[in-house]
């Protein structure tokens, strides 16, 4: 039987999807050999001084922001939040962090790199950002994390010089107009017809792909 595709969008300086992390790992964990996770990048973060100085002017900028990720992660007693998040800590933009990992992944498709050491670079991305307060719009930081997990420096670059990269993040741009998605995280199943977005609990998740695997291929579903 085919496995079923599921394409998820995320801002890696998306609290929402550092919550979400734990269910994704989970659906990754019970239908490990019947689902294959597709990962894209919609960069929410482009330009986040426009979007958090600009755009929170009247709730406190960058340290209303970061009230509001604390108030967040307060929920979810699993998150480690550092508290210096969009008070001394704050990137640019999360499209350097995207364009890499879109370069590593096209390293995965071309079995240079490991899927499980493509999702663990992701989340030490997040995880360095909002465990550990580092600029990840910072490309030197980005390196070193990939470092760590001993991956390819030089491939990676490649893709980056020679304009791979930029043109797999556009793709991924491109689907979030397609779908016409609000939001990180949003995930994509059945082709497109069923898109799930924002904080999802994991038995809503774990609900729609058992209903697509137990779906004889035509039958029109009834949820």
């Amino acid at each position: 039987m085919a496995k079923i595709t599921l394409d998820y969008f995320t801002d890696v300086l998306c609290i929402w999807a550092y919550v979400a992390q734990i269910r994704l790992d989970e659906l990754h964990q019970q239908f490990d050999q019947d689902i294959q996770v597709n990962e894209h990048f919609i960069t929410l973060f482009g330009n986040t001084e426009k979007r958090i100085g600009e755009g929170w002017k009247n709730k406190g900028g960058f340290d209303g922001f970061n009230q509001h990720v604390m108030h967040v992660a307060e929920q979810f007693p699993h998150l480690k939040i550092n508290p210096n998040v969009w008070k001394t800590c704050r990137p640019a933009s999360s499209a350097n962090s995207h364009l890499f990992l879109k370069s590593v992944q096209l390293l995965v498709n071309e079995n240079k790199i490991s899927t499980e050491n493509f999702q663990q670079l992701i989340w030490n991305i997040r995880s360095a950002f909002f465990k550990d307060a580092l600029d990840i719009s910072d490309s030197r930081i980005l390196q070193k994390l990939a470092e760590e997990l001993s991956l390819p420096i030089d491939l990676i670059q490649q893709k980056l010089d020679n304009g791979l990269a930029i043109a797999a993040l556009c793709s991924d741009m491109e689907m979030r107009e397609q779908f016409k998605l609000e939001g990180s995280p949003t995930y994509l199943l059945d082709n497109g017809r069923q898109k799930l977005y924002g904080n999802v609990g994991y038995r809503i998740l774990e609900a729609n792909v058992q209903e697509l695997l137990e779906r004889p291929e035509g039958i029109a579903s009834w949820c």
